[in-house]
């Protein structure tokens, strides 16, 4: 089985859509995506990936399912940096680093502000939910594996958010959310792709083949977005910070 996780468009936040940008975005992913053999679609209920997901399903005549659990991670803490945002993921280096559990993968979520906002709890509704879904299609969690129940070559596809689907993957590799929340950035409309490996018959494993990939940007002559990046320098002004 593969998994195709595929954050938004350039968003617009302000009208939870996409930029002009964004929508040339989800149209050079579609030409990607509608060449492969995929057994269902995914889509987060936001509007964001609802547009994202236009291009590619009507260039294969398909309707994507609107899962309301591939909404943003948007549960709100608190933080010790003055900053606007309250996503559980955008914090400063300097602070969340200094939380040994964080880096723990069973008890990253019993950290102070997670517990007294229950970002925990968010957390294990979301990934039962994909666990339902991934049992439907014959893997059935057991423990950090799965048991390949009806082992099979279906690929699913996940329109959803940068947020989310670090939750997503974190669950499936066993770490902890906040070492891909802050250690990784997935540039939008890039592809992220996962497949089971079962070397010992009746247990898979989910092995990453590839992530955040735009290559379908590149090959139109398009640039990845700077959306989810950080200034690489304190210097660069114009950059967010």
């Amino acid at each position: 089985m593969k998994l195709i996780f595929i954050r938004h468009g350039e968003p617009d936040y302000s009208i939870d859509s996409l930029t002009e940008k964004g929508w040339r975005e989800a149209e050079y992913l579609a030409q990607r995506i509608s060449k492969l053999d995929v057994t269902e679609y995914f889509v987060s209920p936001l509007g964001r990936a609802q547009d994202t997901s236009k291009a590619t399903m009507k260039a294969v005549n398909r309707t994507a399912i609107t899962k309301d659990w591939l909404r943003e991670f948007n549960v709100k803490v608190d933080k010790e940096y003055p900053t606007n945002s309250t996503v559980p993921w955008d914090w400063m280096p300097g602070i969340w680093t200094k939380y040994e559990e964080f880096f723990d993968k069973d008890h990253w979520m019993e950290q102070k502000t997670f517990q007294e906002n229950k970002v925990g709890d968010l957390y294990q509704t979301v990934t039962a939910k994909l666990d339902e879904l991934l049992e439907e299609y014959g893997y059935r969690r057991n423990g950090y594996v799965y048991d390949a129940v009806q082992p099979n070559h279906d690929t699913l596809v996940f329109f959803c958010h940068f947020g989310l689907e670090c939750v997503l993957l974190s669950h499936l590799m066993n770490v902890s959310p906040l070492t891909l929340w802050h250690g990784t950035c997935s540039a939008p409309t890039g592809v992220t792709i996962l497949a089971t490996e079962e070397r010992v018959k009746g247990t898979a494993y989910f092995r990453m083949l590839t992530y955040a990939d735009v290559s379908h940007l590149y090959a139109n002559g398009e640039e990845p977005s700077f959306a989810a990046r950080f200034c690489e320098t304190y210097d660069d002004v114009n950059d967010r910070h």
